[in-house]
């Protein structure tokens, strides 16, 4: 019983010597080159210059003012699926790291036995032991911090994920949005060409029946109409497509969606896109790769813990009726204490491959992180030049509409005078209303430009 105190106390001894030596570096980030991420020079062609002000700390609701967006958002955050499947997966991270905490406390087991035993039918001796066993892992050289550490970081690794599902969420909501109200604005200015053109239709057949146009003519006028009301037929299979893929982000079955109107829609009149460091605390995505180098990085430590040893100290404690020979009753108290010491020998070949591995994943991680980062750069730049090449079309398109519209007043005055034919004058519609269509899809280009402009900052986090 005297050489397990010794033992004891000189194993703590030797705990209390080398707790304080710390063989591990704690996790630094690396060095990443955020300069020229979003291509700020001085070049006009190039994108719109960035300032400390960052419209991803905006929350949603003060960039996106439509009530009716906003009550979208709010239904996709409390029921969409991917998001609901990352808050579980926070779960499960927080519950792994607390048992990498318990780690640290001994585990305590009950561990009752009995025995009825009788030689050559003599009277039955019944024995018992009633002990509470306990055991602890004294972690000497890291092992149970480094997968503390990493538990921690994955815990990390998973709320980063579902602020960059929710970031996800919020920005493919007012996408989905803004591509209906675009759909719904073609479709009406469709709608109004058809009746226009079906007039013109009844009037090209009253002018044949006079003999003042050609079957031709008629011909041509009706195919026209016909074209549009076929584009009608797709722009309404489009929106009903953009109403269900809208649906399914907000997590209810397919159906209609309320919505407001195009042109009811605020848009900034410039874009704040900050400075590129700030990627690396605004990006969750960004944020989520390098918890995942955390993690790596553990876990590199843990697999070098294994080269060194590993210390256990155990112990029972309980009753007794059982002394060897004899049988007593009552029971007796039993105590025991061992302390036990673990040192690798024969599987360093093991522990080195092993800690190989996990050097290359740290190094696969770093690398990941690397590329979050300049794909959040590339993001940002395409989302800005997305909106500086919209702002540059408006007046060209204004322009071009104004042109278009008086020449199909000057192709038909032509043609009233038979001065021309009919396929000027439908050819001139055609080019306008293209070209009125291509107004709507790039007042939606521009939103557009806006919600990835807010996603790439790491916008829609609260």
């Amino acid at each position: 019983m005297k050489s397990s105190y010794i033992i004891l106390a000189l194993s703590l001894l030797w705990v209390g010597s080398m707790s304080s030596c710390n063989i591990y570096r704690k996790y630094q980030r690396p060095e990443v080159v955020v300069n020229g991420l979003y291509r700020d020079v001085t070049s006009d062609t190039d994108t719109l210059k960035s300032d400390t002000a960052n419209m991803g700390n905006l929350p949603w609701k003060e960039m996106f003012t439509d009530s009716k967006l906003q009550a979208l958002i709010e239904e996709g955050l409390a029921n969409n699926l991917d998001l609901q499947t990352a808050a579980l997966r926070v779960k499960e991270y927080e519950a792994q790291l607390l048992s990498a905490r318990l780690a640290y406390l001994p585990s305590f087991n009950l561990t009752p036995t009995g025995t009825v035993a009788s030689f050559d039918n003599s009277k039955a001796t019944q024995t018992y032991q009633l002990p509470v066993a306990a055991s602890w892992e004294v972690d000497l050289f890291g092992r149970l911090l480094n997968s503390k550490r990493a538990a921690k970081a994955a815990l990390l690794q998973s709320e980063w994920y579902r602020q960059a599902v929710q970031t996800q969420v919020v920005a493919a909501i007012a996408n989905g949005y803004y591509t209906l109200l675009m759909l719904d604005a073609q479709l009406s200015l469709s709608e109004e060409t058809a009746k226009s053109w079906a007039e013109s239709v009844r009037t090209t057949r009253a002018l044949k029946d006079a003999a003042l146009t050609t079957q031709a003519a008629v011909s041509q006028s009706e195919a026209q109409y016909n074209a549009v009301e076929i584009s009608i037929v797709e722009l309404r299979q489009q929106i009903r497509e953009a109403e269900n893929a809208l649906c399914l982000l907000l997590g209810r079955p397919a159906g209609a969606v309320e919505r407001g109107m195009l042109d009811e829609q605020d848009i900034p009149a410039e874009l704040s896109a900050g400075v590129p460091v700030q990627l690396l605390s605004n990006r969750p995505d960004v944020r989520q790769a390098e918890a995942a180098l955390m993690v790596a990085f553990a876990n590199t430590n843990v697999a070098r813990s294994a080269f060194y040893p590993q210390l256990t100290l155990s112990g029972t404690a309980g009753w007794t009726n059982s002394v060897g020979s004899q049988v007593l009753n009552p029971g007796k108290l039993i105590l025991s204490a061992t302390a036990g010491l673990v040192q690798p020998i024969f599987n360093k070949g093991a522990n080195t491959a092993k800690l190989r591995v996990a050097k290359a994943q740290q190094e696969e991680a770093r690398l990941a992180f690397q590329k979050s980062l300049l794909n959040a750069g590339n993001e940002v730049s395409n989302a800005l030049y997305q909106y500086k090449t919209v702002q540059d079309k408006k007046l060209s398109r204004e322009e071009q509409i104004f042109s278009l519209e008086a020449a199909v007043k000057e192709t038909e005055e032509l043609q009233r005078l038979s001065t021309t034919t009919y396929l000027e004058v439908l050819t001139a519609r055609q080019t306008l209303l293209s070209a009125r269509l291509s107004q709507v899809a790039d007042a939606f280009q521009e939103l557009q430009a806006m919600v990835n402009l807010y996603q790439a900052l790491g916008g829609g986090r609260y």
